[in-house]
């Protein structure tokens, strides 16, 4: 159905579509690998939590369950950006992977106010601590769950372009990191402190609020249609290197998801034919597919060049006087 819908009329577009579909399966499979993970690491804990009641585990542990939750607002996304664009959605669904990334940071600043209000509790009202061994296992199983999960997610998300998956990632990683904290705190408690486990508990959670800034700049970046300067530039070095290209005078690029969608303005000799400069211009867009990681369409437009005639300038006027 997506090919029909499509009808490529080049291998090129061709080749753009099986990258972006390839991108929505990884990113899928991505998705549901880390959900079942975490959710294994999130149950083992929570029965610890529930024998020994750490609230520097019960962090650790709905920490880890607000990380799998994610997995469905960006299972949902990437389902949605596999269909095919409509007269209304134009440039297809995939910014609902950017969407799904505020669902993120939802849940990791849910996560960061419940583990803080838990510890704050604590701390006013100490109760002790048990079955520490179990809890340092639990801490550990923590720590190895989000490490895989954290590697996956950053991979993959990287690999396809996807912001909201690498920002997972990141979230994972810390996960981990807050994990040992909890290994920290139990072997504190231990030794004799047994507010050790409640002051784990708040340092997790501010952990997750930061977090969960990283996790807010980054989803709003691809939100506002923030780009990495350096593809830009590779955009422009591509394009200016093709024969026949006299000058790169606009380059842009936004994400739609992990697709990256470009628009170049470009000169060639005046005195082409149409044909030529278009054949020139097809090039370009087949260098562009093929140099520059994750771009799944360019616009091309050509302006003649060394002709001495402005053909914007009128169009430039225009506008200024408005």
């Amino acid at each position: 159905m997506v090919r029909n819908f499509f009808s490529p009329h080049s291998h090129d577009a061709k080749d753009s579509l099986d990258q972006a579909l390839e991108g929505s399966h990884a990113g899928i499979r991505a998705v549901s690998v880390s959900l079942v993970i975490l959710l294994a690491t999130a149950g083992i804990q929570a029965l610890v939590v529930a024998a020994s009641g750490s609230v520097a585990l019960l962090g650790d542990t709905l920490h880890n369950a607000a990380d799998a939750l994610t997995a469905i607002p960006l299972w949902l996304a990437f389902r949605l950006g596999r269909r095919p664009p409509t007269a209304r959605f134009t440039y297809g669904y995939g910014k609902a992977e950017d969407v799904a990334g505020l669902a993120v940071v939802a849940l990791i600043a849910a996560s960061a106010g419940f583990a803080g209000y838990e510890s704050v509790n604590r701390l006013l009202h100490p109760q002790k601590v048990s079955h520490l061994a179990f809890v340092m296992g639990a801490a550990a199983v923590g720590f190895l769950g989000n490490e895989v999960v954290a590697q996956y997610r950053i991979r993959v998300g990287r690999r396809i372009g996807s912001a909201a998956l690498e920002a997972d990632g990141i979230h994972a990683r810390t996960d981990g990191v807050t994990s040992l904290l909890v290994l920290v705190g139990a072997i504190a408690v231990a030794l004799g402190a047994q507010w050790a486990d409640a002051v784990v508990g708040l340092t997790i959670a501010a952990a997750i609020v930061v977090v969960g800034y990283q996790a807010v700049i980054s989803v709003g970046h691809r939100l506002l249609d923030a780009v990495d300067p350096a593809v830009v530039e590779r955009i422009s070095t591509t394009v200016a290197s093709v024969d026949g290209v006299s000058g790169v005078s606009e380059v842009r690029a936004r994400w739609a998801g992990h697709r990256l969608l470009a628009q170049v303005r470009l000169s060639v000799d005046g005195a082409l034919p149409v044909a030529e400069a278009h054949g020139i211009a097809e090039v370009v867009h087949h260098k562009l597919l093929h140099d520059v990681p994750n771009l799944s369409d360019a616009i091309i437009h050509v302006d003649p060049a060394g002709t001495g005639v402005d053909p914007h300038a009128a169009t430039r006027h225009h506008h200024g006087n408005h």
